[in-house]
């Protein structure tokens, strides 16, 4: 006796007709033509059955926060920090808290089964920390919530933002965060980076720089992290989030950098909806695009998992938990055109990012956490064309969101084919 089985899947794999497993919060079995019973049965219907959207960067202190106090007029990075700043004084733990869990309940019904949230120690009260931590309780059994201690004016700009991004450690925040960019100097900032990451090593901790979240070329901090990276022995425990500055620099750089990156084990995090939204915002035409070299990281061998960052902030206006987005958006300003690129776009919100944020036991094969969403797609890249519905999100054996299967028109008019009647192959 099952918890739970889902009849005729496809995987992410390509294996068709399979019927997954459950019992006691894990994956038991995955295989044709499973007969147990089991409490709860779900046919797939021959649709596709995803291991869950990962986020890997996020700002769930300031998420659906828009138009308080104002509206960012500009649009630009630097004035979306301004209005935070004039946030966080009148905001309070519980509308962090409310906000957070309103967030949290989106994004579990969107398939999101982990979010890394960066959450600000540039306030002496830890506002943020305290609610997040809260959060992070309550929302346990629906998705991972894992916290990185930012401080977002500076840890060394800011007077006392080393001594509340300590505390906001031995309160429990799992991750050490920086901002090296945005320090005095670009002296400071690579002091900052060192700083920091011993402070990771020396409690055993990962590292996510916001690091080079800048249109200029001599932003180059991401040097800095993979070099501590290498001495402190971080290997496989640091991120390098947005590396904007990329795009712009001299590809004689380049060409030294990324190998640098790859050497020290360091991963990648751009963030497509806001990279392209944020950057460029100092150019005439041509106008550049924003997101950092991700064709040249990912053949490099870098881990690259694609963050939302953003939805509806003080950055960003738009967004809707929906990983497919991010994906979508991705694929577009990388021009990662190829089906081998598309379907790789697919893994940049799941497993890509699932092994930067360290996740245990994740994926859709037999010992694995019973946590997986069912698609109205029938393969990678149809999902992240369409924006797949999602029919099912499971969470330990439980289905915590369900959905009816939805038609979707190919063409106007009469004697138009739905979806399901085309069956188109992504």
């Amino acid at each position: 006796m099952f918890d739970l089985i889902v009849k005729n899947a496809t995987l992410t794999d390509g294996q068709s007709g399979v019927d997954i497993a459950c019992k006691d919060g894990k994956i038991a079995s995955i295989e044709a033509g499973i007969s147990a019973e089991a409490s709860t049965v779900i046919d797939a219907e021959g649709y596709l059955v995803s291991p869950p959207f990962v986020d890997p960067h996020f700002h769930m202190d300031a998420t659906l926060s828009l138009g308080t106090p104002r509206m960012n007029v500009s649009g630009t990075l630097l004035e979306g920090i301004a209005l935070w700043g004039e946030l966080k004084p009148i905001q309070s733990v519980e509308d962090i808290v409310a906000r957070a869990l309103r967030y949290c309940d989106l994004a579990a019904a969107k398939g999101i089964g982990a979010i890394r949230s960066h959450v600000d120690t540039c306030d002496d009260e830890l506002k943020g920390v305290q609610a997040l931590l809260e959060v992070r309780e309550k929302v346990k059994d629906v998705l991972d919530l894992q916290l990185v201690a930012f401080p977002q004016d500076g840890v060394l700009r800011d007077l006392t933002a080393m001594e509340n991004t300590v505390r906001a450690l031995e309160m429990g925040v799992d991750v050490v965060g920086g901002i090296p960019h945005f320090e005095r100097t670009m002296t400071d900032g690579a002091k900052s980076v060192r700083l920091l990451c011993e402070m990771a090593a020396e409690r055993g901790l990962m590292v996510d720089m916001h690091c080079d979240e800048s249109d200029d070329p001599h932003s180059r901090h991401i040097e800095t992290l993979a070099y501590e990276t290498q001495r402190l022995g971080l290997q496989g425990r640091v991120a390098g989030s947005h590396l904007t500055s990329m795009h712009s620099m001299d590809n004689y750089y380049v060409s030294k950098l990324i190998p640098l990156i790859a050497e020290a084990g360091v991963h990648a995090i751009p963030n497509p909806l806001i990279n392209i939204m944020l950057q460029g915002r100092h150019d005439s035409y041509p106008k550049r695009r924003g997101q950092t070299r991700v064709r040249e990281l990912r053949d490099a061998g870098i881990t690259v998992g694609f963050g939302s960052d953003c939805v509806m902030d003080p950055w960003y206006s738009l967004g809707k938990a929906d990983m497919l987005d991010v994906a979508f958006m991705g694929l577009h300003v990388g021009q990662l055109s190829s089906r081998v690129d598309m379907d790789w776009c697919f893994d940049a919100v799941t497993q890509n990012s699932a092994q930067i944020m360290g996740l245990a036991d994740y994926g859709v094969a037999k010992g694995c956490d019973a946590n997986f969403v069912l698609l109205q797609a029938q393969n990678k890249i149809e999902a992240i064309r369409l924006r797949a519905h999602r029919l099912a999100v499971v969470r330990r054996g439980v289905v915590i969101s369900r959905s009816p299967v939805v038609t979707h028109t190919l063409f106007k008019g009469e004697g138009s084919k739905s979806l399901n009647e085309a069956r188109l192959d992504g």
